[in-house]
């Protein structure tokens, strides 16, 4: 069968997985997964992308039922660590360890370098505003660069303090955290400007960052998640930000006695829940939980994910 990629496939039957109503994808990557996002809304089909360690990005598309069928492939020269899709769906971004960022066009199925960094590229975000459309990459090369994929150089170049290791984008905010626990807030309506600079509550080096809404779907906070077991809630403007800023810990060991002593393990992904503004945290324990940041509640953690 000829798909929407321009390639042939053929769909397979999943497998059950954990004795839920889970499913599992197939002909997933051979190496681990560095970043899952689904398609989105503009278009009518469910469409899942992954880029993996195994330096490849892939595409499924998710049928009603929540069978896969595989799409399509790419490979950079080297581990992916981030990708992206446009807002109309048509194209896929990738960056990785190559230091070089692309541009996938689904529908011709082209596979081009849009970006590069002098050290790898860690983060990848198409960014659509109402005057200009563009793709910021964040490195470790302690640079973020703003890309029109029609042109060769940046559009723009900001210095950060340190290496860039997570980003979120949504509507006219970006947030960017650093080696050393820096977190810069950028205004993106009128082009990239620096917002602010917020001073975490996370004592130790951060892994993931995702921002979330007001009930009117306007940016006005995020997450940052740590390799300390602890997640950091944190809105940009707030008359008591003692107060409404908070820390929780998450993925860590039940204490055992006589010492009470737990393993501690990293927050590797945090995702909110679009029209509930709930959030799931994904760990280094195998284990995804969900949380209501309003009530300071956890709701629900999985059981263990084993390989």
């Amino acid at each position: 069968m000829t798909t929407p990629f321009g390639l042939s496939s053929t769909a397979t039957t999943n497998t059950l997985v954990l004795g839920q109503k889970d499913l599992e994808i197939i002909q997933p990557p051979d190496d681990a997964i560095s970043c899952l996002k689904f398609s989105p809304l503009s278009i009518p089909q469910t469409y899942l992308i992954a880029s993996s360690w195994a330096n490849d990005i892939r595409c499924w598309e998710i049928q009603s039922n929540g069978q896969s069928v595989a799409k399509a492939i790419q490979k950079h020269d080297a581990p992916i660590l981030s990708c992206c899709w446009s807002e109309d769906g048509s194209k896929v971004f990738t960056a990785g360890c190559d230091k070089t960022a692309k541009m996938w066009d689904l529908q011709a199925n082209t596979f081009v370098q849009i970006a590069a960094h002098d050290q790898p590229i860690r983060t990848i975000h198409y960014i659509q505003r109402p005057s200009y459309s563009c793709v910021m990459t964040g490195s470790w090369d302690r640079t973020v660069k703003f890309w029109d994929t029609r042109q060769a150089t940046p559009l723009k170049q900001l210095a950060l303090s340190e290496r860039i290791y997570a980003a979120d984008v949504f509507g006219p905010m970006a947030v960017i955290t650093t080696a050393d626990r820096n977190i810069q807030v950028y205004s993106l309506d009128q082009g990239p400007t620096e917002y602010k600079k917020i001073e975490s509550l996370l004592k130790y080096q951060h892994r993931c960052v995702s921002i979330f809404t007001d009930k009117s779907k306007n940016p006005n906070g995020f997450a940052v998640g740590s390799i300390e077991g602890r997640v950091a809630i944190m809105y940009v403007e707030t008359a008591n930000p003692s107060v409404d800023n908070f820390t929780f810990k998450c993925h860590r060991s039940t204490p055992q006695p006589p010492t009470n002593t737990q393993d501690i393990f990293a927050v590797n992904d945090i995702a909110f829940h679009p029209i509930h503004g709930t959030l799931a945290t994904v760990g280094s324990d195998g284990r995804y939980s969900f949380w209501d940041k309003d009530d300071r509640t956890k709701l629900k953690t999985s059981d263990v994910i084993n390989d």
